[in-house]
């Protein structure tokens, strides 16, 4: 069994949903790059990329006050359009804006990136990996560049340099949220998708991005798949493993994610999967196995 235990906030009672937020992530999350190529064959970028944010932070949002769950403070506000800036506008509409001109595999290879950023940030507070961690990420980022080989690396150069600092956007919000304050549960994850999908709106808006009048029923479906499952579901779940569990292992599904990817491209479209692909797999089974039982504590300077 694995021992869940060392990780902050996290007891014996509390393990499962550890896992099912682990298992959540890599599945909703594995199949947003073939929803979001789908939704941007009618709709725009940032519209793209906000919409479903806002949607389903302000459904969680009311849901939750009809609950009873007290409104978050203004400090839990400022907090919340930090990290909604950080995670969902530089983040997600970076990758969905990128991913107009920048084949999937390569937005995949770029993105798998996320977890080496987000333990140098955490180096930033002095919260190293250990060393088996250090193992599993370039065990990881060595899988991920094995799976793209056959892949479509020929990229326009821009393309490849936003999805860097999306990268690199995401990681830095996603360790800085662990030092604001912000509302608790799922009124963090109502605040976040809210504050974030309206700062893309609200760029989209000045970019000069406008509502098709009769989008395609593939990419209306798309987009409401990407709500649900990429948002509600995904976006809910990680910000719940950002809160018990160490940064390496809730970045962990940069690295996962590509393989459920390349697994449905040959269920749902008949892709092929070669010897390297497989070696990939396995590289990339053994680095998430890795990082998530190597540490035994936190290395933390709070």
């Amino acid at each position: 069994m694995l021992n869940f235990s060392r990780y902050r906030s996290v007891n014996d009672k509390n393990k499962t949903p550890i896992i099912i937020a682990l298992l959540t992530l890599y599945i909703a999350w594995s199949s947003t790059y073939l929803a979001i190529r789908f939704a941007l064959e009618s709709f725009p970028p940032f519209f793209t990329a906000g919409f479903r944010y806002m949607l389903v932070g302000t459904g969680m949002y009311i849901f939750l006050k009809i609950k009873g769950k007290s409104s978050p403070t203004k400090e839990q506000w400022l907090g919340s359009f930090i990290i909604g800036a950080f995670l969902l506008l530089g983040g997600t509409g970076g990758v969905v804006f990128a991913l107009q001109s920048v084949g999937t595999g390569t937005a995949a290879l770029v993105i798998a990136t996320t977890p080496l950023w987000t333990v140098l940030f955490a180096g930033l507070w002095r919260q190293w990996p250990v060393r088996c961690e250090w193992l599993g990420l370039a065990c990881g980022l060595a899988g991920i560049v094995l799976l793209n080989i056959d892949g479509d690396l020929q990229t326009h150069p821009a393309g490849a340099a936003l999805l860097i600092l999306a990268a690199a956007s995401w990681a830095f919000g996603s360790v800085l949220s662990r030092r604001l304050t912000l509302p608790s549960s799922m009124m963090a994850s109502a605040t976040q998708m809210f504050c974030g999908g309206l700062l893309v709106l609200i760029v989209g808006f000045f970019t000069g991005e406008r509502i098709p009048a009769h989008p395609s029923y593939r990419a209306t479906m798309a987009l409401a798949y990407l709500a649900v499952f990429g948002s509600l579901l995904g976006y809910t779940a990680y910000t719940y493993l950002l809160k018990n569990v160490r940064p390496a292992l809730a970045t962990s599904y940069a690295y996962v994610n590509p393989v459920l990817a390349v697994l449905l491209g040959a269920w749902v479209a008949n892709e092929r999967i070669t010897t390297t692909s497989i070696f990939a797999m396995l590289a990339i089974l053994a680095s998430t196995i890795l990082i998530i039982v190597g540490p035994k504590t936190i290395h933390d300077a709070r």
